[in-house]
């Protein structure tokens, strides 16, 4: 039980008689008990931060039923090659015929080159859309996904795939130390 005493203390003064006081009590076990209730109401009725989760839809793998794949085109198609040590490259068109980029992730390395991929796409093929194919390799890591879903999602890019890497992309992979 919790009490306050506020009575006074040891002797004061000269030599003057004064009557002796009763001690004031008072129990605090009632406050407490509210407080207590106050807390756990509102730690029970607060809405805490949920976490928030992107939408990825992914295709079912039925092996009965043949692959239902649309060709895209390759001039408005940009392929990003998920390396190791946080670096990818990426290329618009086919691979083979063009040369890969090598990059980091963030503001000036992946979010420049889709901006700027994504005007001249737009630009060169009559105002389309650009199409990014996402193809991570054995050596990159699940945080390296998610930065590139992150940086598509902040420069607005509405169209893209996550594919398996070829052998002729881990090659290229390879030839730049990113593999």
């Amino acid at each position: 039980m919790a009490e306050l005493d506020t009575s006074g203390g040891g002797k004061k003064g000269g030599g003057k008689v004064r009557s002796k006081k009763a001690s004031t009590r008072v129990d605090l076990t009632a406050m407490v008990d509210l407080a207590f209730l106050l807390i756990t109401f509102f730690m029970l009725t607060t809405t805490l931060a949920k976490p928030q989760a992107m939408d990825l839809t992914m295709p079912d793998k039925d092996e009965k039923q043949p692959l239902d794949q649309k060709p895209v085109p390759a001039s408005r198609t940009m392929t990003l090659l998920l390396g190791s040590k946080d670096k990818l490259e990426y290329f618009v068109g086919e691979p083979g015929k063009v040369t890969p980029t090598p990059t980091g992730y963030g503001k000036t390395g992946l979010r420049k080159a889709l901006l700027d991929n994504y005007k001249q796409v737009k630009q060169q093929s009559g105002g389309k859309e650009m199409i990014v194919i996402i193809k991570p390799s054995d050596k990159s890591n699940y945080r390296n996904m998610v930065d590139v879903l992150d940086e598509l999602k902040i420069t607005n890019i509405q169209i893209y795939a996550i594919g398996d890497i070829a052998a002729n992309e881990i090659d290229l992979l390879k030839r730049d130390g990113l593999y």
